[in-house]
């Protein structure tokens, strides 16, 4: 029986390193994973191609709702794992709240695109489209107009993510675009929590988190228990859980060459990661 788990696992939404070789992240840190929840798409390819379609879309802010939408509404439709992963979202929201009470469903550029428009159609609420910069397009369940909004006066809204990690995009962008308009972003809804803070931050914003599955040690286990990865890559995995910075540090403590061959790396991406790993000394290594 297929789960959201055993999608993330297939598709590489969620990807673990090799044994002793940590992904390095955009800040110079380094992690034993990474997640990229828009492969729920469908596929690595397929996700990636329609994130590079959304991009070219962002110049035209009244007509890119629709766009968009009429590319996951086709996606929906013929795409099983995209399917399930809607499918599960709407049936936790109706699990979880009165959804009579929800006046619209957002989503915010970009990657919340890839959920939040279908969510909006199968739940025949109104779509709020959200930009980084907090500008908001309002936009009917089915997309068949999109306007401005200025005023959402005593209005809740639930907002569709992809994941939360620190819940970043929302204390910048999400929650005062809704805020600066006088709405309550009472609700959120997300396939991924990766269990770093942002489930915490959101609820001090008293904003009712909702996550389908959680980053954690039951995840590793059960990508143990499938063959995905092997004992060392669990304990690091688990340690890494636990305590991400010491984590990380250790293993570059105990293994100089990683970073040393990252140094040296032909990938120019790994090897301006290492350097900023370096000069910022980000692990307080000597």
């Amino acid at each position: 029986m297929s789960d959201i788990k055993s999608y993330l696992f297939e598709t590489k939404a969620i990807k673990f390193c090799e044994e002793n070789k940590p992904f390095f992240l955009t800040s110079g840190m380094i992690s034993p994973y990474f997640v990229n929840t828009h492969f729920l798409y469908g596929d690595e390819k397929s996700a990636t191609e329609f994130l590079a379609y959304i991009d070219t879309l962002l110049v035209d802010r009244i007509n890119l709702p629709k766009k968009v939408f009429d590319k996951v509404r086709v996606q929906y439709e013929n795409n099983e794992i995209f399917k399930y992963t809607i499918d599960t979202m709407v049936q936790s929201i109706k699990d979880n709240i009165d959804v009579n009470e929800i006046d619209y469903i957002s989503g915010g550029e970009r990657r919340d695109w890839y959920f939040s428009n279908m969510i909006a159609y199968l739940l025949k609420k109104p779509h709020l489209t959200l930009f980084k910069d907090m500008e908001a397009f309002v936009s009917p369940y089915d997309f068949s107009s999109t306007e401005k909004i200025t005023d959402l006066t005593g209005k809740k809204v639930l907002n569709a993510s992809d994941l939360v990690t620190a819940a970043s995009n929302y204390v910048r962008s999400w929650i005062p675009a809704i805020r600066n308009l006088n709405g309550n972003l009472a609700w959120t809804c997300y396939v991924v929590d990766r269990k770093q803070g942002g489930t915490e931050i959101l609820k001090k914003e008293k904003i009712q988190p909702i996550a389908l599955a959680n980053v954690d040690n039951s995840l590793f286990e059960k990508a143990f228990e499938l063959g995905i990865i092997n004992e060392v890559q669990l304990n690091m995995l688990k340690g890494f859980y636990e305590d991400p910075y010491t984590t990380m540090r250790n293993f570059l403590v105990e293994n100089p060459n990683f970073l040393k061959d990252s140094l040296n790396s032909t990938n120019e991406k790994t090897r301006k990661r290492a350097e900023l790993l370096v000069s910022s000394n980000l692990y307080n290594l000597s």
